[in-house]
């Protein structure tokens, strides 16, 4: 080995000096993405983001972060979304300057709604051209890109200066996963984009600067120790930043007999088979929720890792949630700002105040025996709103029977995510897959089940797909969404079939809009805007190059050959052509649209059930 060659061999993967002075600063952005173990860029490319893709090619040589083209720049945040999501890693993604840019709002503002890490890389025109009139160009003079993401980033800046770069990439990079996290924003002009990167002994050690605190206060411990005893009557209402902490969530639940419910985010963490579930509560929520915490001798409500928002809190629901009753648990300071009337806001690190949590009480009353890690049987504890169509085998398929289906027909491991629209509110309340895990330790990132539930984007799931099968290939993953959906977004469909992802499409082609039909009819409203054509997605799929079934029955969903499927190296749609009468569980979304003019539960009946009293 000659000198040089010796010397480049002992520097270490931290530094940028001297010895490499090719590297321009796409070259030192991909390095910092390489320290964090990110595995794929989302974008699409254009000629001022150019040399970022520049960087990506030669990233790719070195088997480094990759690029992923989606086929519309929303698309690719959708993408982000979803591998930042399964991998507990930021989620990248990178427009060039103009519409490329704009194109990529929608999702950044879902990602924002939802608290998704994400690092979001934008292109500008050269310094020199600003207020020129140059092609595309969205500077201060022109369409101000950079003040269009002020209000859905949690950080967003233009990088003026090579020199600014990697102590605003550092600030932008905290700030995603602070509290709370949320999507960031560097835009980059062309000309500072192809500057040499800056040559110095040392760069920022991020992974040490985004490492996550165990933070706990012990005062807090104390106080929720004194509250949360065996032989009180308490109820868990488990949301979507519980999390990393689940396994030790439900073990504390189990020595405290504690009734388990979950908010629609959090839906996907807890087995439907669980003797202690008793559903979901809120939107499409079920009515043993309700009647859960509605009862007279019930003591404390916990509620952890969630904001309680509208969905969450069954329509800000006074008389069974926000009330004194109330313990909040959370990581993100901000959630509590919804729970004012809450007896004790227990903040820190979820995981560690329930292993401490678990410690003192296993200190104080012995360790109990814990239950099988799996369940016996395939027993709810909880009623659906309609049992009948549930199990119903007529032609068209019901919607219904369609989530009983997906349940029992795909592996214990799927994924499911469902769309905006009447999707999400079949899944969340007929869609039961069999998730054997019942306490212990879990994968932190294992909940089976999401949606896209504040800015509820219609096309979410199609994107967000795509990327959690790229975080995790050897998993099926099964994307419910509407025709309506598939119609805005359904080209990303040819990114699964690019990179050969085992990702099941299930269509419901009702040929309308149809919660917003649905809605319009339960609330006396116009019927208008909802029809759509009669569209064969099967055939759209097949051109697409995607494996395809047309369903129009249960018993041709049970002909499904669902191994070789989920086995297959590319993209199935399911065509399922349900039964449009069937309306889906969104009556407590109108009754809360019907009351916005009135103060907080006046004329509320306090029902559960998502159908109107004349539906029941």
């Amino acid at each position: 080995m000659d000198n040089q060659s010796r010397t480049q061999a002992q520097v270490p993967v931290s530094r940028i000096d001297e010895l490499t002075p090719q590297l321009d600063l796409a070259d030192l952005l991909l390095h910092y993405l390489s320290l964090l173990q990110i595995d794929f860029v989302f974008g699409i490319p254009g000629g001022a983001i150019e040399p970022m893709y520049n960087a990506l090619a030669r990233s790719e040589r070195q088997a480094g972060p990759r690029a992923i083209i989606a086929r519309h720049e929303t698309g690719a945040v959708f993408m982000a979304d979803g591998y930042a999501s399964r991998t507990g890693k930021l989620g990248v993604c990178c427009a060039t300057t103009g519409p490329g840019t704009t194109n990529l709002i929608t999702g950044v503002a879902s990602a924002y709604a939802n608290q998704i890490p994400l690092l979001i890389i934008t292109a500008q025109t050269p310094l020199s051209s600003f207020g020129k009139g140059a092609f595309q160009e969205s500077s201060c003079t022109g369409i101000n890109t950079v003040a269009m993401f002020e209000y859905c980033t949690r950080y967003n800046t233009l990088i003026s200066h090579p020199e600014q770069f990697e102590r605003k990439l550092a600030a932008a990079l905290m700030k995603a996963f602070a509290s709370p996290p949320g999507p960031v924003h560097l835009s980059i002009p062309l000309d500072v984009f192809r500057s040499p990167a800056p040559i110095r002994n040392e760069i920022f050690d991020i992974k040490r600067l985004l490492h996550k605190k165990s933070l706990l206060d012990r005062e807090d411990l104390d106080a929720l120790f004194k509250e949360l005893q065996p032989g009180k009557n308490t109820v868990f209402v488990i949301g979507e930043g519980a999390s990393e902490a689940i396994g030790a969530i439900l073990t504390t639940a189990h020595m405290l007999d504690a009734i388990l419910l979950t908010t629609p985010h959090g839906k996907g963490l807890i087995s439907p088979y669980h003797p202690q579930f008793r559903g979901v509560v809120g939107f499409a929520g079920h009515q043993n929720a309700v009647n859960s915490l509605r009862n007279e001798q019930l003591e404390n409500i916990v509620c952890i890792g969630t904001a309680l928002s509208e969905w969450a809190s069954n329509g800000w629901d006074s008389e069974l949630l926000l009330n004194p009753r109330l313990i909040h648990i959370d990581e993100q300071e901000a959630n509590f700002t919804y729970t004012p009337m809450a007896k004790l806001h227990i903040r820190g690190r979820i995981l560690t105040i329930f292993e401490q949590l678990y410690k003192k009480l296993t200190q104080s009353h012995g360790v109990p025996h814990l239950p099988h890690p799996e369940p016996s049987t395939r027993e709810r504890h909880f009623m659906l709103d309609n049992e009948a169509a549930f199990m119903d085998t007529s032609k068209p398929i019901k919607p219904q029977r369609l989530m009983h289906d997906l349940a029992e027909l795909f592996p214990p491991h799927t994924r499911y995510l469902a769309d905006t629209g009447a999707s999400f509110a079949w899944a969340i309340h007929y869609l039961h897959p069999y998730d054997r895990r019942m306490v212990g330790n879990r994968d932190a990132r294992g909940g089976l089940f999401r949606a896209c539930l504040e800015f509820a984007s219609m096309g979410w799931a199609i994107g967000c797909a795509v990327g959690v099968a790229l975080a995790a290939p050897a998993q099926p993953v099964v994307c419910i969404t509407g025709d309506g959906s598939m119609l805005m977004s359904g080209q990303e469909l040819t990114v699964a079939v690019q990179h050969g992802l085992p990702v099941i499409f299930v269509v419901l082609n009702d040929s309308a809009l149809g919660m917003v039909k649905q809605g319009q009819k339960l609330s006396h409203a116009e019927a208008i805007g909802t029809a759509l054509p009669q569209v064969d997605f099967a055939a759209m799929a097949a051109a697409m190059g995607a494996a395809n079934y047309r369903i129009e029955t249960s018993e041709d969903l049970h002909k499904l050959p669902i191994e070789q499927i989920c086995r297959r190296k590319g993209p199935t749609l399911l065509d399922v052509y349900i039964d449009v009468d069937e309306v889906a569980p969104i009556g407590a979304r109108i009754k809360q649209l019907s009351r916005v003019d009135k103060p907080a539960n006046q004329g509320d009946d306090g029902e559960a059930s998502d159908q109107p009293k004349e539906l029941k």
